[in-house]
C-alpha cells in the first residue's frame, strides 16, 4: 500500500486572488515582512499495488481531475506504508 500526498497550486504566471487576499489580511495584522502567499489544494491518497506504477496512476489522476494543467501545477510525495 502507498500513501501519496498531492499538492496543487497556481502556476507562478497566474494571479492567485485568494493568496493575495490572505497576504493583505496578514499585512493588516502587522506582518509587513510577508512578501507573498499562495493558496492551493492538498490531497491524501492511498493506493493499493497494481499493474500500473503508482507514479503513472497519480500523474493521470492529477492531469485529468485534481489540477487544471493550464493554470495549476502539482507535485506529489509517495511513501510506502507498512503492512499491519
Amino acid at each position: 500500500m502507498y500513501f501519496v500526498k498531492v499538492y496543487v497550486t497556481y502556476k507562478d504566471s497566474v494571479l492567485d486572488p485568494q493568496g493575495e487576499a490572505v497576504k493583505h489580511a496578514v499585512h493588516r495584522m502587522g506582518y509587513e515582512e510577508i512578501t507573498e502567499i499562495r493558496m492551493g489544494k492538498y490531497f491524501e491518497i492511498q493506493v493499493a499495488p497494481s499493474q500500473a506504477s503508482v507514479e503513472e496512476t497519480i500523474e493521470q489522476i492529477c492531469d485529468k481531475l485534481l489540477a487544471n494543467v493550464n493554470m495549476e501545477t502539482y507535485r506529489y510525495e509517495i511513501e510506502e506504508m507498512e503492512e499491519v
